[in-house]
């Protein structure tokens, strides 16, 4: 084990948890409206005609930090997520590099996807299952969460320590495309800017300019997969028997369509988010950098 992968991993996973922290205040109320409208069934059950309509009726019943409902979970989990994210990407981009310092761009697809597989197993499914559930839970007319800690005992008691772990397939997939798509998509524009130096540097409005491209793309490419996270992540997740099933019973009662629910707010945050996210994470890197050698 290299001391520069070790070293590499470290200043990630410093520099991830500060990001995670700023990006979640910034970019929540849309994650909020995605979630809500992922949610969303047709028929009777139906509650918002879309995207302004959910801002609207949440706002007029809750008002402005309605917006911010069941943030708890996600300002919990996601300083972890994001220091699990970059250490880990940082340490294998480490050892994956040539002598010369240069990286093929397959293999920064290899460590954004094992970077993604390694948070969803330890930090994004937990999380992402307990903030779908409490905003699933804030949709119903009597909600039985006091808060984040009594939501959490509740949901362990009554379905286990597995119920925190909902969805996980669906979730490892979508974070390991996700980081992967993303790192991608990023570093090659990266390389395109610099030519390749190792020495040049991407202005960081730039760098969120080639992140929000980056997290564009992801969507593009797995709403479908995030569509099955979500609902196998909710509370009426019982009705479904693993994965595919909530995927073939998704498709046969609402069509395919229906994969795409959510994709307006999901792709402004994600832009908002990515852009955001990595140009923080290279200002805080490299501030970190001048100080740890």
């Amino acid at each position: 084990m290299g001391l520069s992968g070790v070293g590499g991993g470290l200043k990630g996973f410093a520099a991830g948890s500060i990001t995670g922290g700023v990006e979640i205040l910034i970019t929540y109320p849309t994650e909020y409206v995605k979630t809500n409208l992922q949610l969303d069934q047709m028929g009777e059950h139906k509650k918002y005609s879309g995207v302004l309509d959910c801002v609207r009726k949440t706002v007029k019943e809750y008002g402005i930090f309605g917006m911010y409902r069941g943030l708890s979970p996600l300002i919990v989990g996601g300083i972890p997520k994001m220091a699990v994210r970059f250490g880990t990407f940082e340490y294998f981009s480490e050892k994956f590099k040539e002598e010369d310092g240069s990286e093929a761009h397959v293999w920064r697809f290899i460590a954004g996807m094992i970077a993604g597989i390694t948070e969803a197993i330890f930090v994004v499914t937990p999380m992402e299952t307990i903030k779908v559930k409490f905003i699933n839970d804030l949709r119903s007319s009597e909600p039985r969460f006091k808060g984040l800690v009594h939501g959490v005992t509740q949901i362990i008691k009554n379905e286990g320590i597995g119920g925190i772990y909902r969805g996980a397939t669906a979730t490892i997939i979508k974070q390991g495309s996700n980081q992967a798509i993303r790192s991608f998509v990023l570093y090659s524009l990266k390389d395109w800017y610099t030519g390749r130096d190792p020495k040049a540097t991407v202005p960081h409005l730039l760098v969120g300019i080639f992140g929000a491209t980056a997290g564009g793309t992801s969507v593009c490419i797995d709403n479908p997969v995030d569509v099955v996270k979500t609902r196998m992540q909710g509370l009426e997740a019982a009705k479904y028997k693993n994965s595919l099933d909530c995927f073939l019973t998704t498709m046969k009662e609402e069509g395919p369509l229906a994969f795409y629910k959510g994709t307006l707010p999901r792709m402004t945050r994600v832009c908002l988010d990515v852009g955001l996210t990595f140009m923080i994470y290279d200002t805080i890197k490299d501030l970190i950098n001048k100080r740890w050698t």
